[in-house]
């Protein structure tokens, strides 16, 4: 069957995202997979209403980011040796129901940076379609939760256990460069399948029946894990794919029947620390990928039935934030916060005190929040409202005390920024 361009795209979006729910944010970076948000800045009349927090509670350590779904926020952390799921009310941050198994601290090959992060890195992932909660942490525990029934285990297993999967090569460039951060990546629901990237000899990415955890397909890349938020979707050439940034390439495998697993496209992208951090951003069939240290870029990918082609690389990265792109503009949060042409490459404007930590969300109104360095929280104009220079409405500093790793999250109306030792405040903006 032959679908024109817009259908394919129609088509393939659709298998990935399932019924959707204004307000919602059910996924790692939002309800799209791509940091823009629906919902306005609640900016007024000069004022932004980031005043005293509607709540507060610690909910464990770890670097994992919370998802929302309806009046309910999920979230992971680590506890006295244990993983935590709990679910809060999303007004009141009452808890109403947890669930938890044994887990260590950091992942059984861990190696390396163990003072900046510990427990949860993954974000959970939500599917509307069924109401299962997918949670995978830091030590390879996959486990498929019922929300409607108290996070009630519907079926589990552990990766490193079920496929052998060792600890991450030394990549870089001297054997002081061996990192191994455990499982970071948010499993994502397509269709009937869950996709997980595993590492494993088996293949890279392996998807189960959402249902039942049965395997379906593997990938045919089998790269080791990168360190990423995970795999994103996209169309080429009406195929649908995703996208995933392994430890050593940026992989685009087929997901369409009797292909599914497939490699589409490959492109070599390796870090010393084994450090390929932020999530490829997609637009149509362009990806961005950014990294820092030996590999202190950010590239500009066309993906087609043919290959690859690279449509520029500049010297302007993310190490850690993933890129939005929106309007012909790219934006960041890393060192600063940063806007460059998606045309070209070329800068448009930098500017702000930001550090290594953060993130960032794109609104309805076109502006830029951003969650950075040990808890300072930034309202921003873009390029739609600053062409020519960087322009900060608001900053909000101390807010917390610890490292900006877990993502902002936006979802009806409030506001929600957490650190690595666990603590989630709620603001409202409405």
């Amino acid at each position: 069957m032959h679908l024109s361009p817009f259908v394919a795209l129609i088509f393939g979006w659709t298998a990935f995202a399932g019924p959707a729910v204004a307000g919602d944010w059910p996924h790692w970076r939002g309800p799209a997979r791509n940091d823009r948000s629906s919902e306005p800045s609640g900016w007024t009349e000069l004022k932004w209403p980031i005043g005293k927090p509607a709540w507060t509670r610690n909910v464990g350590l770890g670097c994992s980011s919370p998802i929302v779904v309806g009046e309910k926020l999920y979230v992971t952390g680590w506890v006295s040796g244990r993983e935590v799921l709990r679910c809060l009310d999303a007004k009141t941050g009452k808890e109403l129901w947890r669930q938890s198994h044994r887990c260590p601290q950091y992942g059984r090959h861990s190696t390396g940076d163990k003072g900046i992060y510990a427990g949860p890195s993954s974000t959970p992932e939500y599917d509307p379609d069924t109401g299962l909660l997918y949670t995978l942490s830091i030590d390879g525990d996959l486990n498929c939760r019922d929300a409607k029934s108290r996070g009630k285990r519907v079926w589990g297993f552990n990766l490193y256990e079920k496929y052998g999967v060792k600890r991450r090569p030394n990549v870089g460039r001297s054997r002081r460069m061996l990192r191994d951060y455990g499982y970071t990546s948010s499993p994502l629901v397509h269709g009937n399948a869950l996709i997980v990237e595993v590492g494993a000899k088996a293949g890279n990415l392996i998807a189960f029946d959402k249902r039942n955890g049965k395997e379906l397909w593997k990938s045919r890349n089998k790269d080791e894990a990168g360190h990423t938020g995970g795999a994103v979707p996209m169309t080429v050439d009406g195929i649908p794919c995703v996208a995933i940034l392994t430890i050593r390439n940026l992989v685009v495998v087929r997901t369409d029947a009797g292909h599914a697993g497939e490699t589409l496209a490959q492109y070599k992208w390796t870090t010393d620390f084994a450090n390929n951090i932020p999530t490829p951003a997609v637009s149509g069939n362009s990806v961005i990928i950014t990294s820092a240290y030996n590999r202190y870029a950010m590239c500009r990918l066309d993906v087609s039935r043919g290959g690859v082609k690279k449509v520029w690389e500049n010297n302007q990265p993310s190490g850690v934030c993933s890129p939005i792109i929106r309007n012909g503009r790219i934006y960041w949060s890393w060192r600063g916060v940063h806007c460059v042409d998606f045309a070209t490459g070329k800068r448009l404007w930098s500017g702000g005190r930001t550090g290594t930590q953060g993130s960032c969300i794109l609104t309805k109104d076109n502006r830029l929040i951003v969650w950075a360095n040990q808890g300072d929280l930034l309202l921003v104009d873009t390029a739609e409202r600053s062409p020519k220079a960087y322009r900060e409405l608001v900053r909000k500093s101390g807010i917390l005390h610890s490292d900006a790793w877990p993502h902002v999250v936006l979802a009806a109306g409030r506001l929600f920024v957490k650190d690595r030792r666990g603590n989630l405040v709620c603001f409202r903006l409405r």
